[in-house]
């Protein structure tokens, strides 16, 4: 019981150092989730955003959950039986489905799935649009891509 006391005098100097919430702060604290809560220092996640001009960070998280989602695919299904006709079939499944959506190049083998990640699916979202050799948009979108070479430009 002395240490319920202790601790009550203690969190009552605390909580009566604290100012009692204002409405309009108590209806912004019901939108924050604390929980999953995302930081704001990942580079790479901030390239992808405005390279690939996504408005959302919670866009670019999913298309991570869905590529994290495929790459556990890939893994339980290389952990299957390689004679096993589940496996084969619906390794076939997956293969065409992403290749069809454009994720991988090709539909060899299951590895391709080990490769695809949230910028994956962002490139194939992309404007497919194609440019002559000397037009000054597509110099402009490989310099911005980083991906100019002078000498096919020229």
């Amino acid at each position: 019981h002395e240490q319920d006391k202790i601790t009550c005098a203690l969190f009552g100097t605390v909580t009566s150092m604290v100012r009692k919430l204002k409405y309009h702060e108590k209806k912004l604290l019901k939108k924050v989730d604390f929980i999953s809560w995302q930081s704001d220092n990942n580079i790479q996640e901030v390239k992808a955003l405005r390279k690939y001009h996504i408005q959302k960070r919670e866009d670019y998280a999913k298309y991570g959950k869905l590529a994290k989602t495929v790459r556990l695919l890939a893994t339980r299904m290389k952990d299957l039986d390689s004679k096993d006709p589940f496996r084969n079939e619906s390794t076939t499944l997956l293969l065409e489905k992403l290749y069809t959506m454009g994720l991988i190049p090709t539909r060899k083998n299951l590895e391709l799935c080990e490769k695809v990640d949230a910028a994956t699916f962002c490139r194939n979202l992309e404007d497919f649009v194609t440019w002559t050799d000397t037009s000054k948009i597509r110099k402009h979108v490989l310099e911005y891509n980083d991906e100019r070479d002078d000498y096919d430009l020229m």
